[in-house]
């Protein structure tokens, strides 16, 4: 998954400690991606969008309303609202559909940088989206799907391990849910690094990683999850971890409807 602004290597990022899956900077090493990864088009995950900071894709980021995206809060951090667009409606975060200007977001107010904890945060657009069959909102899921669910995760991350450059195209892998209780289960190795609100996924190879981070995990054509932290990318025994949306359900609502 998603690596934030400081990124180790692939291999030693699995050892380290908790890894936002965060904004991609393409002056940064880059070393995670979308691990096995499939390209598709914005017509197959017409929610998602290219989260930018003065026009350089960042993060990921769901659509929710007209006027309003889900994202990760470890996204917008140490940021002014004025350097921020979303691109909607394209396959590609370089070209294609429509960007709209940012005119505020709020982080989650519990939200804790040393542990991931309440990593959510919503955005308001300047402007509204035009639905269509490559623009659409998602619905947030009332419950978490059982372990061993299907959902899938997308984003614009690095195809390459040491890559400096990010793939045009969406990409997107198939994962299961495993449940915050098998996660923090000795089946894994995160232990008491998962905390409530927090979900996990994983496929074998098969990992959301930086450039990720913000973006949708979708279960049932519900938003269950959003891209948030992990060890390495697809390193065996290290889910990737993710925001639990239905933790935060009433949260996202109400501060929908109070931005």
């Amino acid at each position: 998954m998603l690596k934030f602004v400081v990124v180790l290597s692939f291999v030693a990022c699995a050892l380290a400690g908790p890894i936002p899956e965060g904004m991609v900077s393409l002056s940064d090493d880059l070393s995670g991606r979308i691990v096995g990864g499939t390209p598709t088009t914005i017509s197959s995950f017409p929610w998602q969008v290219s989260l930018q900071r003065s026009g350089s894709h960042s993060c990921g980021g769901s659509i929710y309303s007209s006027n309003i995206i889900v994202t990760a809060a470890h996204c917008l951090q140490s940021v002014s609202a004025s350097v921020l667009r979303i691109r909607a409606g394209s396959s590609y975060w370089n070209s294609g559909g429509v960007t709209i200007s940012v005119s505020a977001f709020k982080n989650h107010e519990g939200y804790s940088s040393s542990t991931y904890s309440n990593d959510i945060a919503i955005i308001k657009l300047a402007s509204s989206l035009s639905f269509s069959s490559t623009t659409k909102s998602i619905g947030l899921a009332t419950s978490t799907p059982a372990t061993g669910a299907s959902a899938a995760v997308s984003g614009w991350g690095t195809l390459t391990s040491g890559s400096s450059s990010i793939p045009s195209q969406l990409q997107y892998v198939n994962v299961d849910i495993i449940d915050r209780s098998k996660c923090a289960s000795s089946t894994y190795k995160y232990g008491s690094s998962i905390k409530s609100g927090m979900v996990c996924a994983a496929s074998s190879g098969k990992d959301a990683c930086q450039g990720d981070s913000g973006g949708p995990l979708v279960s049932g054509g519900e938003l269950v999850g959003v891209v948030s932290w992990g060890y390495g990318c697809a390193v065996a025994n290290y889910p990737g971890v993710y925001t639990d949306v239905p933790s935060y359900r009433s949260w996202i609502v109400e501060k929908a409807n109070s931005i």
